[in-house]
């Protein structure tokens, strides 16, 4: 009997950890993510990139839209998005679980040139749709690399061609062209947002992030606000409350410690905005999640 891409899932994260949570895979841009139970809230700025769920259900809410779905549906999000997850069907019989395949722009636009595609570039940044039977078979593909470690280094970089391939050539094929357009905004927005990614913690004048977005200030706001739902100072200030979240929680800081980290200089200006991004001040947040 041939595996299903579940079966060849389940058989590698069941041979190697009975925990629940998320593995990297040991091919670039490959994540396993395996859940025994539903989860709380998981807020995060996303990256570009496709989850296919191979079993149970999510939710991802974004501003208000709420998106849901499950086992056979594609996850698509083509921007750098702030989205709260929440894991809400699985069970230590029936876990969650999930693939997530970083979109990589550079062969993206690659692989339009070759295609002589044309972009689409007024859709929204996160999309369902059910998953196209020649991507699942392109990621069963990769999957059963796994199996053969020494064949990873020599075809991992053909499977994750045709695996953006047949995205661009399926379903998803007009929503994430636009990550494949080298001139286009979505890229020059995420030039910008590399920046707002590496340097949150200090200040980022918006006139050297219009620069590198090759922008004027005006035209470079409109295009962030819709690119991310957010303005530039708007995802700053959610980056540094995410990170300052994951040192608490991660790593044993303290909430005046982890403020200082982020950038803020104000540690009551820290709480009452964790507060309203989180919902519970950083002490009583950290000590529910524990």
């Amino acid at each position: 009997m041939t595996d299903t891409l579940l079966d060849v899932v389940r058989g590698y994260i069941d041979s190697r950890t009975a925990a629940d949570g998320m593995a990297l895979a040991p091919i670039a841009g490959l994540t396993i993510i395996r859940a025994l139970q539903p989860s709380g809230l998981d807020h995060a700025i996303t990256r570009p990139l496709v989850c296919l769920v191979l079993q149970g259900r999510k939710r991802v809410i974004m501003g208000t839209d709420i998106f849901t779905f499950g086992a056979g549906d594609s996850l698509l999000i083509t921007a750098d998005v702030p989205t709260v997850s929440q894991i809400t069907e699985a069970s230590g019989e029936a876990p969650y679980i999930s693939l997530v395949i970083d979109l990589d722009p550079a062969l993206l636009t690659e692989l339009m040139e070759e295609m002589k595609a044309a972009p689409v570039t007024d859709t929204a940044p996160i999309r369902i749709e059910p998953t196209d039977t020649e991507v699942a078979e392109a990621v069963l593909r990769l999957m059963r690399l796994l199996r053969r470690p020494a064949s990873a280094a020599v075809l991992h970089a053909s499977l994750m061609r045709e695996l953006h391939y047949w995205l661009l050539a399926g379903r998803h094929g007009p929503a994430i062209s636009r990550l494949g357009w080298p001139d286009g905004h979505a890229q020059r927005i995420a030039r910008a947002v590399t920046v707002l990614r590496t340097e949150f913690h200090r200040p980022l004048p918006v006139e050297r992030l219009a620069g590198v977005a090759g922008m004027s200030v005006s035209s470079f706001h409109q295009h962030f606000r819709k690119q991310t739902s957010l303005t530039p100072l708007q995802f700053q200030k959610q980056l540094r409350l995410i990170e300052a979240r994951r040192l608490m929680l991660g790593e044993g800081a303290s909430a005046s410690s982890a403020a200082f980290s982020v950038g803020y200089e104000s540690v009551s200006q820290f709480s009452r905005e964790y507060r309203r991004l989180f919902g519970l001040p950083p002490a009583r947040d950290t000590a529910v999640a524990c």
